[in-house]
Order: structure tokens, then sequence, then C-alpha cells
């Protein structure tokens, strides 16, 4: 299912991706992440993006101690990330890029490339993720009353103002990428969301990290959210 006329079909997408390591940024297939772009090495990958295709690769760093793919600076990052697609994007005068990306289709990083103008470039293989393509997925056995009680608390106890007559209001499928994408959950955490194999899977796991960060959140234990 294509949600826009730019979209490649499945068969289209890149064997070679630009990718962007930034920690804690969680990008999901039907996303919208907001990206404010200042290192030069990443405005060169937005300037090359931008005349092939305009899809950058998203994914997080491992944290200390794990061990993971090792691209070409050193650095370990987890192998599944989503590709997003630039939708808009402006330059401002002190030489930033501010954009949006629109998540497109996870992948997993087969090996690491020659990197060009700074920025890294891995090999994509999509095969594992083309149900991405299709739309979210059956909403069949997922309780979405239990996701929203479970939200309703951690909400209140982070002090979250929310507009709860929008959140009845607005599709499951929806709700569980936005509220994964922008709650202040773990890395560990984000990447998890972003593997869970299908919508169903991915609500109850943020319906358990949620659950899970009420109680941190009694205990004093996690930060609050702004």
């Amino acid at each position: 299912m294509s949600d826009s006329p730019f979209d490649l079909p499945f068969d289209r997408l890149p064997a070679e991706l630009p990718i962007f390591p930034l920690t804690g940024a969680l990008l999901l297939p039907r996303g919208r992440l907001p990206l404010n772009v200042f290192e030069p090495r990443y405005l060169a990958m937005i300037e090359d993006a931008l005349g092939a295709g305009r899809l950058v690769g998203m994914v997080q760093p491992r944290v200390p101690g794990e061990s993971g793919l090792s691209v070409d600076d050193g650095t370990a990052v987890y192998p599944v990330g989503c590709a997003g697609r630039v939708t808009n994007f402006q330059e401002t005068e002190d030489g930033r890029f501010v954009l949006s990306l629109w998540g497109v289709c996870r992948f997993t990083v087969a090996a690491e490339l020659p990197g060009r103008r700074g920025y890294r470039r891995v090999h994509a293989d999509w095969a594992s993720w083309q149900a991405d393509m299709a739309g979210d997925g059956s909403e069949e056995g997922l309780d979405r009353p239990a996701l929203l009680a479970a939200l309703r608390a951690y909400f209140s106890h982070h002090g979250v103002a929310t507009d709860w007559a929008a959140v009845e209001r607005t599709p499951t499928s929806r709700l569980v990428t936005m509220v994964a994408m922008d709650c202040p959950f773990a890395p560990q955490e984000k990447q998890a969301l972003l593997e869970a194999r299908d919508l169903g899977a991915r609500a109850a796991l943020l319906r358990d990290l949620a659950e899970a960060g009420r109680h941190e959140s009694a205990a004093g234990g996690s930060p609050t959210i702004n």
C-alpha cells in the first residue's frame, strides 16, 4: 500500500542506503520524524539524498558494552533501521537543514560500504520487512482499552497534558506509531519497538513499557516528559 504517489514500490528500494545514527531517535513506517541537521557530513548526506531518491536510513548506535555491527567510524549500531523519505526541508541562514522524514520501510544492515563525503553507507536488506509496505497490519486481538489505560496512567504519572478526546478518535495504528516515537523510552526499548514484528506486537510492547515506566516514575526512577 502506498501512502503517497512519491513512494517507491518495494522492488525499487535501493540496495545502498546512507545511514544516520542517532541515539534515541525512532522512525517507524508511516511515522514522521523531524530532524535538525547541522554536522557537515550529514549536511552532505542530505544533499546527496535529495538528488537520489531522498531516502535516509535511521539507525541507533549501540549502547556501550553491547556488541553490534561496526560501521566505518568504529561506532557499533543496531542492525535494524528504518528508511525515511525526505518530504520537506528548509535551509536556515546559519547553515542547517530543518527537515522531515516519512517512514517508508525497515531494513536490515547486511554490510557496511565505503563512506562518502564523511557519512556512512550500508547495503540494505529489505527482504524481512516487505509487509511494512502493505500497511500497518491487522488489529485483530489487539487490546486497545488496555493500551489506553496504560497510557493514561503513564501520562498522568509524568504530568503530560493530553487531549484524550483526540486520542480516542485516533486509529490504533497511528496512535501506537506516534506514542512509540515520541515517548522518552531508553534506546534499547526504542529498538525493541522498531523490531516488533507487527502492530499487535508493537502495541503489546508499548503497553508493557508504559506500565513499567509508570511504576518507575512512582519510585522516582524515570525522567519527566516535557
